[in-house]
């Protein structure tokens, strides 16, 4: 065939891009029927240490332990007792409930930015209760139940976020990347999927020192096209590094769905089995199956089994930030539709039904979680809001970076409060 021909190829079928289209819009009926939804406790539990192999079938099921009838069902039910079943449901509305208030707080002017993590709230609160407290945590930044599960003062929290004078970064991230070494919580990054190369590294290390500590990254679903995600699982399969990688499927990222990062072809579960790791996918409105399943993965992690990805497959309920219109880009009622209900009811549904809790109860619960968030709120208003005056000595922009100060930044310091003083006298 002559090179250049005109004619070259013309008995060849023409080739076309897919561009991955979500099932419905704005103004569209939400029909999830297409989603193979299967029966509490069918999904068969391997051993801790089995081979990975073992799991790969679970990639493609969805591990369930309550069932429509509100009670625990299968292998993977942790047979946790009603004290430990109540703790979770309070932490997820006290989740809830902080997560409120911060959006009212948005939008009266008091932050400029916060992320809400409603329906998603087992995702951390029930998997960082199946983990140990010396445990890493490496977050996205829809992890604020993290903090929450594991105790840390919401009056920190709400500091970080109104970047106050009592903020312990000092103003330097944007509201909601928290960092808080005293509970092992590592520092949040906007910059997406930079923290599972860590999580592999902290682990990598931990097993070097022949430590107990194992670590555990979150990162959601359309993150996992970063290569940074790629990277963590690399490095993670070679070295059998003792990490969980969860993936939070919650089927949207900012405005585009779950397809644009692969969920047209398969699970992100499944990526498991191309890095020869064991694999889980997880209903994420089922409280008791993330934490059975996280806890699988932390004693495989502990006993030198290897990593675990964990899908957990769940929905975003609301918009992906104050700064978000999910109208725009999703049908209105997708929420409401949503087959797997909401943890928080669920979980609640469940305690009734055995007897252990009430509605009454559930009520007292709500209010007395609300009133815990509003105190903590007023007592870090007294430190400040955003936008009002500079909160943090002026000196602190050129503090903890270095170990020794360089001789340039050190004169650049010295000038700069000098020409701040001159200019605002009064202000230190």
């Amino acid at each position: 065939m002559a090179q250049g021909s005109d004619q070259a190829g013309a008995n060849r079928p023409r080739l076309s891009l897919h561009v991955p289209e979500p099932r419905f819009r704005p103004g569209d009926d939400a029909d999830f029927s297409h989603l193979e939804i299967p029966e509490a406790g069918a999904q068969t539990r391997p051993d801790e240490a089995c081979g990975a192999g073992e799991t790969w079938p679970l990639c493609t099921d969805l591990i369930r332990v309550l069932g429509d009838d509100n009670q625990a069902h299968g292998a993977w039910d942790p047979r946790l007792n009603p004290d430990q079943l109540r703790e979770m449901l309070r932490d997820m509305a006290l989740v809830r409930a902080f997560d409120a208030r911060m959006y009212r707080a948005q939008r009266q002017g008091k932050t400029s930015f916060y992320l809400k993590c409603t329906g998603e709230e087992a995702t951390s609160i029930a998997a960082t209760h199946a983990v140990d407290f010396e445990d890493m945590i490496f977050p996205s930044y829809r992890q604020q139940g993290c903090l929450i599960a594991r105790d840390y003062p919401l009056v920190e929290m709400v500091n970080q976020i109104y970047s106050n004078r009592a903020d312990k970064l000092k103003g330097r991230q944007l509201p909601i990347l928290y960092s808080a070494k005293s509970v092992n919580f590592f520092s949040i990054s906007g910059n997406l999927a930079t923290q599972l190369p860590q999580a592999t590294g902290f682990a990598m290390a931990s097993a070097i020192k022949h430590d107990s500590k194992i670590a555990i990254g979150w990162v959601g679903e359309g993150s996992t096209a970063e290569g940074d995600f790629h990277s963590a699982l690399t490095f993670a399969a070679v070295y059998n590094a003792p990490v969980i990688i969860n993936v939070v499927n919650n089927q949207w990222a900012i405005s585009s769905f779950s397809g644009f990062a692969g969920a047209e072809r398969t699970t992100f579960a499944a990526r498991a089995i191309g890095y020869g790791i064991a694999g889980l996918r997880v209903d994420g409105n089922d409280a008791l199956a993330v934490y059975a399943a996280q806890r699988w993965a932390a004693d495989r992690a502990r006993s030198n089994k290897g990593p675990t990805l964990i899908e957990f497959f769940t929905y975003r309920a609301e918009g992906h930030s104050t700064s978000d219109d999910p109208s725009a880009y999703r049908s209105a009622d997708e929420a409401q539709e949503w087959p797997l209900g909401g943890p928080i009811s669920r979980l609640r549904d469940h305690l009734v039904a055995i007897g252990e809790w009430s509605l009454e109860q559930h009520e007292e619960m709500d209010r007395e979680v609300a009133e815990e968030v509003r105190a903590a709120t007023k007592e870090a208003e007294k430190n400040g809001i955003l936008g009002h005056g500079l909160h943090h000595p002026f000196h602190t922009m050129f503090e903890d970076v270095f170990e020794d100060l360089p001789w340039h930044l050190e004169e650049q310091s010295k000038q700069a409060i000098r020409e701040r003083q001159i200019k605002w006298p009064d202000d230190k």
